[in-house]
């Protein structure tokens, strides 16, 4: 079975084709929702940020030029809209009083045993927690480089920043998740 590129879907889905808007929001629908997970760390949260994410889409996608990936494009939207949530909840929580995060979208294998799975699920439940404690503009690019898998230049362009300065910003990230982490280990 063929699948529809992204631009050939933003295409029907422009003429009015609902099935293709609705194959779009299908293949980006996952890692949106782990996207918001990441930076509001309240599945409540990321479900309300993520239909904002795609309405914002569904409004601007005339104006997506096709110049660049779609994926980034998106991202790109998913990170303003993230931006106008943290503003607006501004959260301030120690590592302490971190929520506990959902793993329902985690991504685990069938063979683990279920000590692994536990024992997997409670690692990502701690190093989410401890990302919520960072700064917004690290949190993102952590999101952005690991979770997203985007480069160091996508990112850059993504945030209207240079390079440098994506590298700075996940190294200090970096730093302060380590320093967390031996302290919570130790």
């Amino acid at each position: 079975m063929l699948t529809s590129t992204d631009q050939q879907l933003i295409n029907k889905a422009l003429k009015g084709n609902k099935k293709a808007w609705f194959s779009l929001l299908d293949r980006y629908e996952k890692p949106i929702f782990n996207y918001a997970l990441r930076m509001t760390g309240n599945p409540d949260d990321a479900k309300d940020l993520m239909q904002e994410i795609f309405v914002s889409v569904f409004n601007s996608l005339p104006s997506f030029t096709g110049k660049g990936q779609f994926k980034a494009w998106l991202f790109r939207i998913a990170h303003f809209k993230s931006m106008d949530f943290y503003r607006r909840k501004r959260p301030d929580i120690s590592l302490d009083d971190a929520p506990e995060i959902s793993t329902q979208y985690a991504q685990q294998t069938s063979e683990e045993s279920p000590e692994a799975s536990i024992q997997y699920s409670q690692s990502q439940q701690h190093i989410q927690s401890m990302m919520q404690a960072l700064p917004f503009n690290m949190r993102v690019v952590l999101e952005l480089k690991f979770f997203s898998q985007f480069t160091f230049d996508e990112i850059a362009e993504q945030l209207g920043i240079s390079p440098n300065t994506v590298k700075s910003r996940l190294y200090s990230a970096l730093a302060k998740l380590k320093g967390a982490w031996e302290v919570d280990n130790v």
